[in-house]
């Protein structure tokens, strides 16, 4: 492993691993099962793999909340069996990138039940803890993500702890030097493990604002009617701290001391989310970032042009790493489809669009087989986002379903149990692995050609992006030395006129008119190398 470029460019497959595969048939995906299918997803062609947590977790947040952070849950095996994933991995030529989530722990964590105890224990200050003001209410009015005030009262300490996300989640204190040193001793267990990288969890979140400023109100007419307190202020203090920077490029010293490591930041941000990213893949701090830009409803030319233009406006020497669905948002099949378009066409023309953009990509299991949200009644919840704003929102269990390999196993092949952990159904399990494979026009087929154009094409990977004067629905732009990609972001058919005549490489329900113009069905696309 001595290219240590080999993430720029590179494509990467999100395993959740509850909901991959279950080896042990207690209902619960776990490392032995994603052991046994790591040659699928090599076959695939993609160049990782990136595991979210598999840390020990009591899992009010399914993983996201670690009581130990150098120990695999029970849940998902031990560390003989990562070990021997990261092992097969490597032997398949897959790169191993793992969740840190380090913002914040649960309150499980040792440190956290000691630190709330006393104000004079040796982990005292290693968590956010304020006194509340004269009347009894909350140091300041910071909001949590999953509603109401982001402070939690101790009656140990009598204090406030400051938690972004559930309150059995709270928040680390990175501005206590030890802090920062215990996180980066973490990552170096895992890196002497053997894994390639890291997918940073929250990546803006780590540092608070000392003085406890109150952030601003943010008058978004949506935020009046949002299910959520969260969007209503301008997050300025809680979070996006400048210090934040320095802790950055003390990471990334880390990782420069292993040869071909990388680091992957989630900037979770509705502000200045691209500048963000830009300005934490500058001057030596992450390697990459992601937004949840691309992880929206937005479907459009304007949409998609803008981000790209914005990111490498910004930071033209940063890097970006993009994304259309993941483990919190709704499957963007399910988001884009619109009246009258084909459900597979789109998934295809999907697929092109993002193996085509200039930056990293991240595939989510389940993705390359066209996978659609799961409809889930109440009593099937487990997420407590789900579970909390039931019904405006239904939470993300919809799109952490379990994994589907053969239509005609139970449980569509993930498990044997009688109840997994999170149902399999019909609408789901119709799209399994086993009967796309041997479809030359499954999706399945097309996501296998689209990653074998990307590595075959250095323009894909590497080359400059300049994108071409077009109307909606029609977004087109040229990388690098001149490999045009054209989409029809609808339903009807359209034409486009190419600047100049350019032969076809790859397309779908598309057809090159003289060399010239090109006819778009709906949800057509064609990638073309143009004449010299």
């Amino acid at each position: 492993m001595t290219n240590n470029d080999w993430w720029r460019g590179s494509v990467t497959y999100q395993i959740y691993p509850r909901s991959f595969q279950d080896s042990d048939n207690d209902g619960v995906g776990d490392i032995k099962g994603i052991t046994q299918r790591l040659d699928y997803i090599a076959d695939l062609g993609v160049d990782a793999v990136w595991l979210s947590p598999i840390f020990t977790s009591p899992m009010a947040d399914m993983g996201y909340d670690v009581s130990d952070y150098m120990d695999i849950d029970p849940s998902f095996g031990t560390l003989a069996d990562f070990d021997a994933m990261v092992a097969r991995a490597h032997e398949l030529g897959l790169k191993v990138i793992i969740d840190q989530v380090i913002s914040h722990s649960s309150d499980q964590h040792p440190f956290f039940q000691e630190s709330k105890l006393s104000r004079d224990n040796p982990h005292a200050d290693w968590y956010v803890w304020a006194d509340p003001k004269a009347d009894g209410t909350p140091p300041s009015n910071w909001q949590s993500i999953f509603g109401g005030p982001a402070w939690e009262w101790s009656a140990y300490r009598k204090q406030y702890y400051f938690h972004n996300f559930l309150k059995q989640q709270p928040d680390l204190n990175f501005h206590n030097p030890a802090v920062q040193d215990y996180m980066l001793d973490t990552m170096r267990f895992w890196l002497e493990r053997g894994v390639d990288g890291f997918r940073l969890d929250t990546v803006n979140f780590y540092f608070h604002d000392k003085l406890l400023r109150d952030d601003p109100a943010d008058f978004k007419p949506e935020s009046r009617t949002a299910h959520s307190t969260y969007g209503m202020q301008y997050h300025i203090f809680s979070k996006n701290q400048p210090e934040n920077l320095v802790f950055l490029q003390r990471m990334r010293a880390l990782l420069d001391e292993y040869d071909a490591r990388t680091l992957v930041g989630e900037v979770g941000e509705s502000h200045h989310a691209i500048e963000i990213m830009g300005q934490y893949t500058t001057n030596h701090r992450l390697h990459m970032a992601y937004s949840f830009e691309m992880l929206s409803p937005k479907f459009s030319a304007k949409h998609f042009r803008d981000l790209v233009n914005a990111f490498f406006e910004d930071a033209p020497d940063g890097w970006p790493c993009w994304a259309f669905s993941n483990h919190d948002v709704p499957r963007h099949v399910s988001r884009w489809l619109s009246k009258g378009a084909d459900q597979d066409a789109l998934a295809k023309q999907a697929a092109a669009l993002l193996l085509s953009l200039q930056g990293s990509i991240c595939l989510y299991q389940g993705e390359e087989l066209g996978q659609t949200d799961t409809e889930l009644s109440y009593d099937e919840l487990t997420d407590p986002q789900g579970l909390m704003f039931w019904p405006e929102d239904k939470g993300r269990d919809g799109c952490r379903t379990p994994m589907v390999w053969d239509e005609n196993a139970p449980n569509a092949g993930f498990s044997a149990a009688n109840t997994t952990w999170l149902p399999v159904k019909s609408a789901q399990s119709s799209r399994a692995a086993a009967g796309q494979l041997t479809d030359e026009n499954s999706v399945h087929a097309f996501y296998k050609e689209m990653l074998a154009l990307r590595r075959a094409e250095t323009d894909l990977r590497d080359g400059d992006t300049t994108f071409l004067a077009s109307e909606e629905p029609v977004l087109a732009f040229v990388r690098g030395d001149g490999l045009v990609c054209v989409f029809n972001l609808s339903a009807t058919s359209v034409d486009f006129t190419l600047p100049k005549a350019a032969d076809p490489v790859l397309h779908r329900n598309a057809a090159i008119r003289d060399g010239i113009t090109i006819a778009l069905a709906g949800s057509g696309f064609v990638i073309a190398r143009l004449r010299r």
